[in-house]
C-alpha cells in the first residue's frame, strides 16, 4: 500500500501533534525517503484522534493528492515547498503557545541556551502571508534558508519545524517551545536573556556529534 509506513507515522505522531497545538490546528507530515517525490500528511479539519492509517492522504510533491480516504491539510503548500527544496524527511507546524507568542511578537529566538543548535543558531521568523498559500511557503523556506536553520516563527501564526524523521522533527519542536517559554519568562521577569557566541556553539555541535549511545 503507498506510502504505508509513512501514513502509520503521521497516526503514532498525531497524539504529539494534539498536545502541541490548540484544537484542530497544526499539522505533520512523514516524506518517502528525504528524496522521494510523496508524503504522508494529516488531514484537514480533524481531530488528532479521528482518523487512521487508511484515512491519512498521500501527496505529491506536485500538490496532487495520490491516496487516502480524508483531504489533506489546507498547508500542503507548505510542506510541498518545503520538500521540492530542503532535504528533509518531516515537517511538523504547530500553535503551540510561547511559539506563537513569539511569532505574534514578531521575533526571533536567539542562542539563550545551548539546545537550540537542535534547530541551528537561531530560530527566524518568516513574514506573514495567508494560510495555505504558496508565498507562505517560500516565505518559511526563504527565512530559514537565510538563518540556516531548521525551524521558523511564522509571523500572527505559528512554528514550524523541520527534521530527517518525524521524531526528531517533534522532538525538536518541544525544544523550541521550551526555549521560547524560557525566552519570554525570563523577559517578564524584567531580565535581559543573555546569549551564547558562535564559537560556543560550534562546541556544543562538536560535542553533539558523539552524544547519545
Amino acid at each position: 500500500m503507498i506510502l504505508e509506513s509513512q501514513r502509520r507515522a503521521v497516526v503514532d505522531g498525531a497524539p504529539d501533534l494534539a498536545a502541541l497545538t490548540p484544537g484542530r490546528t497544526g499539522n505533520l507530515s512523514v516524506r518517502d525517503g528525504r528524496d522521494g517525490d510523496a508524503f504522508a500528511i494529516t488531514p484537514t479539519g480533524v481531530p488528532y484522534d479521528g482518523f487512521d492509517a487508511a484515512d491519512v492522504p498521500v501527496v505529491g510533491l506536485d500538490g496532487d493528492q495520490r491516496g487516502g480516504e480524508m483531504a489533506p491539510s489546507s498547508e500542503v503548500p507548505m510542506h510541498t515547498s518545503i520538500y521540492r527544496r530542503e532535504d528533509v524527511g518531516a515537517i511538523v507546524h504547530t500553535h503551540s503557545p510561547w511559539s506563537t507568542a513569539m511569532a505574534v511578537a514578531r521575533e526571533p529566538l536567539p542562542s539563550i541556551h545551548y539546545m537550540i543548535v537542535a534547530v541551528g543558531k537561531r530560530v527566524p521568523v518568516a513574514e506573514y502571508a495567508p494560510y495555505g498559500t504558496d508565498e507562505l511557503a517560500e516565505n518559511i523556506v526563504r527565512a530559514m534558508d537565510e538563518a540556516d536553520a531548521t525551524a521558523s516563527f511564522i509571523e500572527n501564526h505559528g512554528l514550524v519545524v523541520t527534521a530527517p524523521d518525524l521524531e526528531t522533527a517533534v522532538e525538536n519542536t518541544h525544544h523550541v517551545e521550551s526555549l521560547a517559554r524560557l525566552y519570554l519568562q525570563t523577559r517578564a521577569a524584567g531580565l535581559e536573556p543573555t546569549t551564547l557566541s558562535d564559537d560556543q556553539l560550534e562546541t556544543v555541535l562538536e560535542k553533539f556529534e558523539s552524544y547519545g549511545q
